[in-house]
């Protein structure tokens, strides 16, 4: 049996991929200048039904550039989704604004609207009007998008869709990533798929690209020299690896289907454990939702599975190096953010407490998953 690691979520090439990067050598279009990137933005733009898109460095920068977009500044109040991964959370602190930090719902993981509103009018007592929302489709599951809209619009706060997680997601036959006032994209080396590192804003309108390509590119003024009237940043993705995406994007349907493979599964795989007295809880989609099931995750709570937990399930696969994960730690239990406020009823913490996330490649073959249920099959006896 083989002992090659088994990774969560690695990258997966095809070979369309060499071509674009190919090309773009050819025409000695490296650096963040090109016709890939334009290429890649318009291939972009088409998959999520006309958004207009700024390509750039990482989903991180994407979400910065947004909020500076929206004007937030120094000690404005941020709203965002406790249960996310750090990367939601640090743009907001890189402009010197407050973050606050909210509960995610049991059903999607996701940003509760009830908490939500519940924070925005605790704030709004106080005189104090939040600056925006930053809410996230978790694993590739969508959020309660209708619910999330429908507050923003009733008090007049922003959404930052964050669907780094979740390129190929849909709701209600919508893709996601076109649903905020502004969203981003992440196209890091282990996401569904990747240009090795880097992202995407996604505008309403070729206006708001416009103004993120330009703060992208340094906020060079036109001008035969270099002429500087507002900061600034290094933020526009090289054109070789606009290529990669490119290839990337051209596969993402089948890999979306491959980890929605992956997913069902697992599900199959842990209901028929039920007979043996096990109880195991899933992200479930509605009726609307359609999750790209970026990452397969399970719920293990000791009490309704002999005692068995996430961290030792976790451990056992390590011991046959193969790779899984804890659930995202929420942010307000982050030492970073410990300080920052928090609306909540507990469920990001036990989330968290019971949560595993497993291997959910689009390139796991049927070896990899004979060593993972074979571990599995040692557990649940």
């Amino acid at each position: 049996m083989s002992t090659n690691r088994i990774w969560l979520s690695p990258s997966h090439f095809s070979q369309n991929e060499l071509n674009f990067v190919q090309e773009a050598f050819d025409s000695n279009w490296i650096a963040p200048f090109g016709p890939q990137i334009s290429a890649f933005e318009s291939e972009l733009s088409q998959f999520l039904g006309g958004s207009h898109i700024a390509a750039l460095s990482s989903g991180t920068a994407s979400l910065h550039l947004a909020l500076i977009i929206l004007g937030v500044k120094r000690d404005d109040f941020v709203l965002c989704q406790s249960f996310t991964f750090s990367a939601s959370a640090n743009p907001i602190a890189y402009l010197g604004a407050r973050p606050v930090f909210v509960d995610s719902e049991k059903e999607s993981w996701n940003l509760d609207p009830i908490e939500l509103e519940r924070t925005i009018l605790n704030f709004h007592s106080k005189g104090i009007h939040p600056k925006a929302i930053v809410f996230v489709h978790l694993y590739g599951m969508p959020a309660k998008i209708s619910e999330l809209i429908g507050i923003s619009k009733k008090y007049n706060i922003p959404l930052v869709e964050d669907a780094a997680e979740a390129l190929g997601s849909e709701w209600n036959k919508k893709k996601c990533g076109s649903f905020g006032d502004l969203a981003i994209l992440s196209f890091n080396g282990n996401k569904i798929i990747t240009t090795g590192g880097g992202g995407a804003l996604v505008c309403a309108d070729e206006a708001l690209a416009d103004k993120a390509r330009f703060l992208a590119r340094q906020a060079r003024e036109k001008a035969p020299h270099y002429q500087h009237e507002e900061i600034g940043y290094n933020y526009r993705m090289p054109n070789i690896l606009a290529g990669i995406g490119r290839g990337q994007i051209k596969v993402l349907d089948q890999r979306v289907a491959q980890r929605r493979d992956n997913f069902n599964r697992y599900f199959k795989y842990f209901k028929s454990k039920e007979s043996l007295g096990y109880c195991f809880e899933f992200q479930n989609e509605t009726s609307l939702s359609k999750s790209n099931r970026w990452l397969t995750c399970i719920l293990v709570d000791p009490e309704l599975n002999k005692g068995i937990t996430r961290e030792y399930i976790r451990l056992e696969l390590e011991k046959e190096n193969i790779e899984s994960r804890p659930l995202w730690k929420p942010m307000h239990m982050q030492p970073v953010f410990k300080d920052a406020p928090y609306f909540g009823s507990g469920v990001a913490e036990r989330l968290f407490e019971i949560g595993l996330c497993l291997p959910s490649g689009s390139n796991l073959i049927e070896e990899d998953f004979d060593r993972i249920f074979a571990v599995l099959d040692s557990i649940f006896i």
